[in-house]
Order: C-alpha cells, then sequence, then structure tokens
C-alpha cells in the first residue's frame, strides 16, 4: 500500500533512495507511460502502444516492457537491459503532489515532491542521499525535480495528442499472437496502437496540422517501435530457456 507523503528536509533527513533494478524494487510493470517529447528515446528500446484505462476510457501511450502483468523482460540480474529508461519509472518512488499555498490572502496550488515512504526503495542505510548535511537538496534529488517537472507537462499534453488522433480516426485495437521457441503461444490483446492505412491516406490539411502539432513525427516513432516487438519474444524466448 502506498503512502505518499509530502517530502521535507526535516523529517526525511535521512532518508535515502535505492536505484538499482530489480522485481523486489517494484520494477516487475509489463508497461509504463511515456509522452510525445520522450518518444524518439523510447521508440530505440521498446514497442510503444496505447492503453485503455477501462474506468475512463483514456488513451494513454506506453512502453511496453512484456506480455503480461508483472513481467519486465528487460529485467536481467538487477539490471536494466536497455540504455534508456522511461521517466515514469525513473522518478519512482517520487511523484508530484499539490499544496495549497496562501500569500497576501490569495490561496493558489502549487506542485510539489511527494514520497512514497512504503516504496521498497526508501531507506535509512542504503542508497543515495537526497538532502546535505546541512539540509540543501541532494544533486540527486535536484535531478528529480526536473525529471518530474519534464514528465508532469509530457503527461499531460498526451491527451491533446491523444484526442487529436482520436478525431482523425487513427487509433485501432490490436492483437498480437506470439509463438516461442519450445511452442507456448502467447496473445498480446487490449492495447491499440496507430493506423497506418489511415495515417498514409490522411489529407494535405490534416498532415499539416499534426506536423504543426509535433504529432506527426511521433505517430511514425510509435509505428517504427513495433519492430521491437520482435526483441521481446527473442527476450521471452531467453528467459523460458533459462527456466524463469
Amino acid at each position: 500500500m502506498a503512502n505518499h507523503v509530502l517530502l521535507n528536509n526535516i523529517e526525511h533527513s535521512d532518508l535515502r533512495v535505492i536505484t538499482q533494478r530489480g522485481d523486489e524494487f517494484g520494477d516487475n510493470l509489463w508497461f509504463s507511460p511515456t509522452f510525445v517529447d520522450e518518444m524518439r528515446s523510447v521508440q530505440a528500446h521498446y514497442p510503444i502502444v496505447f492503453h485503455k484505462d477501462q474506468n475512463t476510457a483514456q488513451f494513454t501511450p506506453v512502453a511496453l516492457f512484456g506480455f503480461q502483468q508483472q513481467e519486465n523482460l528487460f529485467l536481467q540480474s538487477n539490471e536494466w537491459d536497455a540504455t534508456y529508461i522511461p521517466l515514469s519509472v525513473q522518478r519512482m518512488p517520487f511523484f508530484i503532489g499539490r499544496q495549497d499555498i496562501t500569500t497576501d490572502g490569495v490561496t493558489e496550488q502549487q506542485r510539489v515532491i511527494t514520497l512514497d515512504t512504503d516504496s521498497p526503495r526508501v531507506s535509512k542505510t542504503q542508497g543515495v542521499e537526497l538532502f546535505l548535511e546541512y539540509g540543501g537538496n541532494s544533486q540527486y534529488l535536484e535531478d528529480i525535480a526536473a525529471m518530474l517537472e519534464t514528465l508532469h507537462h509530457g503527461l499531460q499534453d498526451n491527451e491533446a495528442f491523444v484526442n487529436t488522433l482520436i478525431s482523425l480516426n487513427l487509433l485501432e485495437s490490436m492483437t498480437l499472437d506470439v509463438t516461442l521457441d519450445n511452442g507456448a503461444n502467447h496473445q498480446l490483446i487490449g492495447f491499440y496502437t496507430i493506423n497506418e492505412d489511415v495515417l498514409n491516406n490522411l489529407s494535405p490539411d490534416n498532415i499539416v496540422q499534426l506536423h504543426n502539432a509535433g504529432y506527426l513525427q511521433a505517430a511514425y516513432l510509435i509505428l517504427a517501435s513495433q519492430v521491437h516487438f520482435n526483441d521481446l519474444v527473442a527476450l521471452k524466448n531467453k528467459r523460458v530457456a533459462r527456466g524463469q
């Protein structure tokens, strides 16, 4: 159970964060959110698809790490086997919270950093320090703050991106059937991707609309990322061969 608290240098002066990778630290994710400005980095390693929230019906672009829940095929011997890890994973166990700040009688909400103190990454004896000896932020925490700001704006901009794709009928459901070397069959369902036929037949005005919004390149990056489904299959075969 997560326990999100407002981070501060008094109550949390002795806390550290373990940056090592592993299932035991919550890295057994089979997908994680991404956003338009991150897609160039993400598509170099992972398939990018869209996940539809069953409660809100909202679509979110995600980087796919496996074929089923709690399966991250990029985790190898407590190492993440890719040179880029999505920001939504890197930032753990930190999140963006909101706090009411009153100045001259005017109350406004400001973004603040919160910490999941129940995360297995949080420790008093291991990991990277959050605060300096006299209370200032460590470089690690400064980097986290910048990362959270980038992630906040990126995920916020996803709504406009997805709405544009939907308005142009560019999203379609997908099914991926996989047969492993040992004969086992797996089926990936419930995700969505870019309809390439519709994209290729958009009107010039719609192409300009996508380009001007910065979404045309993102759409092609998502399509290009599908080559990494082969990488996922290869990683799955290796894991099965090792008996995992």
